[in-house]
Protein backbone atom coordinates (compact mmCIF):
# COMPACT_ATOMS: atom_id res chain seq x y z
CA UNK A 1 0.00 0.00 0.00
CA UNK A 2 3.08 2.40 0.93
CA UNK A 3 4.54 1.33 -2.61
CA UNK A 4 1.17 2.34 -4.21
CA UNK A 5 0.76 5.95 -2.06
CA UNK A 6 4.30 6.45 -3.05
CA UNK A 7 3.82 6.25 -6.61
CA UNK A 8 0.76 8.44 -6.89
CA UNK A 9 2.15 10.85 -5.11
CA UNK A 10 5.53 11.08 -7.06
CA UNK A 11 3.61 10.50 -10.08
CA UNK A 12 0.58 13.32 -9.54
CA UNK A 13 0.24 15.28 -12.40
CA UNK A 14 -1.50 18.82 -11.35
CA UNK A 15 -3.27 21.34 -14.46
CA UNK A 16 -3.31 24.43 -13.38
CA UNK A 17 -5.69 27.84 -14.33
CA UNK A 18 -4.64 31.35 -12.95
CA UNK A 19 -8.10 32.93 -12.48
CA UNK A 20 -9.23 36.18 -11.25
CA UNK A 21 -12.36 34.89 -8.80
CA UNK A 22 -15.39 37.01 -8.26
CA UNK A 23 -16.77 37.98 -5.39
CA UNK A 24 -20.43 36.71 -5.98
CA UNK A 25 -21.46 33.72 -4.17
CA UNK A 26 -23.17 31.86 -7.25
CA UNK A 27 -21.93 29.86 -9.76
CA UNK A 28 -18.38 30.76 -11.27
CA UNK A 29 -17.35 28.33 -13.78
CA UNK A 30 -13.63 28.43 -15.64
CA UNK A 31 -11.92 26.03 -18.54
CA UNK A 32 -9.53 23.66 -17.75
CA UNK A 33 -7.80 21.67 -20.70
CA UNK A 34 -7.31 18.17 -19.34
CA UNK A 35 -4.43 16.32 -22.02
CA UNK A 36 -5.27 12.70 -20.66
CA UNK A 37 -8.29 10.30 -19.63
CA UNK A 38 -9.08 10.09 -16.22
CA UNK A 39 -11.36 7.93 -14.04
CA UNK A 40 -12.97 9.71 -11.08
CA UNK A 41 -14.81 7.54 -8.39
CA UNK A 42 -14.39 4.99 -10.80
CA UNK A 43 -15.78 6.58 -14.10
CA UNK A 44 -13.43 7.08 -17.32
CA UNK A 45 -13.80 10.78 -18.77
CA UNK A 46 -12.10 11.59 -21.76
CA UNK A 47 -9.53 14.12 -22.48
CA UNK A 48 -10.34 17.53 -23.49
CA UNK A 49 -11.87 20.64 -22.71
CA UNK A 50 -13.94 20.80 -18.87
CA UNK A 51 -15.51 23.03 -17.24
CA UNK A 52 -15.47 23.39 -13.58
CA UNK A 53 -17.57 25.30 -11.94
CA UNK A 54 -17.78 26.15 -8.30
CA UNK A 55 -21.35 27.21 -6.11
CA UNK A 56 -20.25 28.92 -2.83
CA UNK A 57 -24.31 28.55 -1.66
CA UNK A 58 -24.25 25.02 -1.77
CA UNK A 59 -20.52 24.20 -1.20
CA UNK A 60 -20.37 22.01 -4.38
CA UNK A 61 -17.67 21.74 -7.40
CA UNK A 62 -18.92 20.46 -10.72
CA UNK A 63 -16.31 19.23 -13.16
CA UNK A 64 -18.18 18.16 -16.58
CA UNK A 65 -16.51 17.63 -20.18
CA UNK A 66 -17.56 20.33 -22.46
CA UNK A 67 -20.02 19.58 -24.69
CA UNK A 68 -21.57 16.42 -22.69
CA UNK A 69 -24.18 15.88 -20.09
CA UNK A 70 -21.83 13.45 -18.14
CA UNK A 71 -20.30 15.45 -14.66
CA UNK A 72 -19.04 15.11 -11.33
CA UNK A 73 -20.20 17.18 -8.30
CA UNK A 74 -18.66 16.93 -5.05
CA UNK A 75 -18.67 18.43 -1.84
CA UNK A 76 -15.83 21.55 -1.36
CA UNK A 77 -14.51 22.92 2.00
CA UNK A 78 -11.81 25.34 3.05
CA UNK A 79 -8.46 24.38 2.31
CA UNK A 80 -4.88 24.75 3.14
CA UNK A 81 -4.30 27.71 0.45
CA UNK A 82 -4.36 31.01 1.83
CA UNK A 83 -8.05 33.41 1.83
CA UNK A 84 -7.19 34.78 -1.41
CA UNK A 85 -5.87 32.21 -3.21
CA UNK A 86 -7.10 32.32 -7.09
CA UNK A 87 -5.90 29.07 -9.09
CA UNK A 88 -7.92 26.28 -9.79
CA UNK A 89 -5.68 22.87 -10.18
CA UNK A 90 -7.42 19.71 -10.92
CA UNK A 91 -4.70 17.05 -8.82
CA UNK A 92 -3.91 13.61 -10.75
CA UNK A 93 -2.37 10.44 -9.18
CA UNK A 94 -1.43 7.70 -11.85
CA UNK A 95 -2.37 3.80 -10.98
CA UNK A 96 -0.53 1.91 -13.15
CA UNK A 97 -1.90 3.57 -16.60
CA UNK A 98 -4.51 5.35 -15.16
CA UNK A 99 -4.50 8.70 -14.06
CA UNK A 100 -7.16 9.34 -11.16
CA UNK A 101 -8.45 12.70 -10.26
CA UNK A 102 -7.40 13.01 -6.14
CA UNK A 103 -8.89 16.44 -5.50
CA UNK A 104 -10.13 19.86 -7.25
CA UNK A 105 -8.92 23.31 -5.79
CA UNK A 106 -10.93 25.98 -6.28
CA UNK A 107 -9.25 29.29 -5.04
CA UNK A 108 -9.27 28.96 -1.15
CA UNK A 109 -11.36 25.79 -0.99
CA UNK A 110 -10.60 22.07 -1.88
CA UNK A 111 -12.51 18.42 -1.95
CA UNK A 112 -11.21 15.67 0.20
CA UNK A 113 -9.40 13.05 -1.35
CA UNK A 114 -12.13 11.53 -4.15
CA UNK A 115 -9.52 8.62 -4.77
CA UNK A 116 -10.55 6.06 -2.16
Amino acid sequence: MQAILHRVVFASAVIMLAVFASSRAVAETQTVKVPFSFTIAGETFPAGDYSVSRDDSANFITVAPKGSARSFSTVVGPGAPGPQERKIALNFGEVGQTHVLQSIQYGPKITRNLDR
